[in-house]
């Protein structure tokens, strides 16, 4: 519950943002407001692409996040078997790409812009410093929070003297392998419990706070490429913009797709984690069409909002993908134990990560 209250306060931050008005000191700005006389700009043509661009984008995401999910019902894919390592480590890769080779540079070319003043924005490099704090941050929330859902799973195994009392058969704590009878009016306790049943459980823990963690930073990326993408009436830029976005965000969608799937969650939670991740790029452009009047691109509050948001975004995603996905799987049992399964998904991670660099020179 607490992510999702994050969700809202991220959005709502980026909305109150852009709709706080410019700075008046648009005198020393006007060259940089005024690139809007390019041949390339047509409004109602770049407004048909943005509508095929939110269309094309919602498809494409539903279908990348929601394929990991289907794959329960083919036993090949299952996350037990290696094909699916090799493919998470795909989707890492692509989640790693994405952080250093598309939104990182977009933070440093918007914070460097000329249309910025010298002083402090060309005076130190802010790009880094606040892709560093949200790396920090990032590992802030993810150790806390899953300290926060260990004691909460704790606390359900407790067992309550109350039902002891009444004759409670059978309690069924956490894990569902421990038993409590009664005998003869004596209390006697069975328990079956295994080790590897704690240590399945701490993995759950650990993925479902991923893949919370993980869904937060890829929205509020979304959302800014989505506002960038609809105030834009470029129509040379949006054409490979869309055909980009369509691959970037299936690509993106199967690496959460996969983390949801290991968290294990409620068919509902499933569904709206994926129905978020789905809308939140054609929100973005819908939001951006909305403003395209207002909002200006090369405005020092839109370059700076936007710059700073990228750079936040930028550090969570590589904190994630380094530490969360690669780390905990290449140093896990499963991939120690073969070496032919590590270059396989060493492999997979220079593709994925190969990929998003490629598609850095479109989008």
């Amino acid at each position: 519950m607490a992510f999702s209250n994050s969700k809202i306060v991220f959005i709502f931050f980026i909305l109150i943002s852009i709709f706080t008005p410019q700075t008046s000191s648009q005198g020393d700005y006007s060259s940089c407001e005024s690139q809007t006389h390019n041949t390339c700009n047509n409004k109602s043509k770049a407004l048909t692409l943005k509508i095929i661009a939110i269309l094309s984008i919602l498809i494409t995401s539903m279908i990348g996040v929601c394929l990991p999910l289907v794959t329960r019902s083919i036993s090949a894919l299952s996350p037990d078997r290696n094909v699916f390592v090799i493919v998470k480590a795909f989707a890492a890769g692509i989640i790693l790409g994405t952080g250093f080779m598309h939104v990182l540079p977009d933070s440093f070319e918007m914070l460097l812009s000329n249309c910025l003043k010298e002083n402090p924005w060309h005076k130190f490099p802010f790009t880094g410093f606040v892709a560093m704090l949200s790396a920090i941050v990032t590992l802030a929330i993810d150790s806390m929070a899953t300290s926060l859902y260990s004691k909460k799973h704790n606390n359900a195994r407790v067992i309550n003297p109350e039902q002891v009392q009444n004759g409670v058969h059978n309690i069924i704590n956490g894990t569902g392998d421990q038993e409590l009878g009664m005998v003869n009016n004596n209390v006697h306790f069975h328990s079956h419990h295994h080790g590897s049943l704690s240590k399945d459980g701490t993995k759950l823990l650990r993925y479902r706070v991923i893949a919370m963690v993980l869904e937060l930073g890829i929205i509020v990326h979304s959302i800014v490429i989505g506002i960038s993408l609809g105030s834009s009436n470029n129509t040379c830029t949006i054409k490979g913009l869309v055909a980009a976005l369509c691959f970037h965000q299936m690509f993106e969608g199967m690496g959460l797709g996969g983390c949801i799937l290991q968290a294990e969650y409620k068919m509902l939670k499933k569904a709206a984690m994926a129905f978020f991740f789905s809308v939140t790029t054609p929100f973005g452009i819908a939001l951006g069409i909305a403003l395209s009047n207002t909002y200006q691109e090369n405005s020092p509050r839109a370059l700076i909002t936007v710059g700073l948001l990228n750079a936040s975004s930028a550090g969570l995603l590589i904190y994630m993908a380094l530490v969360d996905l690669l780390a905990a799987d290449f140093m896990g049992d499963k991939l120690q134990g073969s070496i032919k399964l590590q270059i396989k998904a060493f492999i997979a991670v220079l593709l994925g990560a190969g990929g998003m660099s490629l598609m850095a020179k479109w989008a």
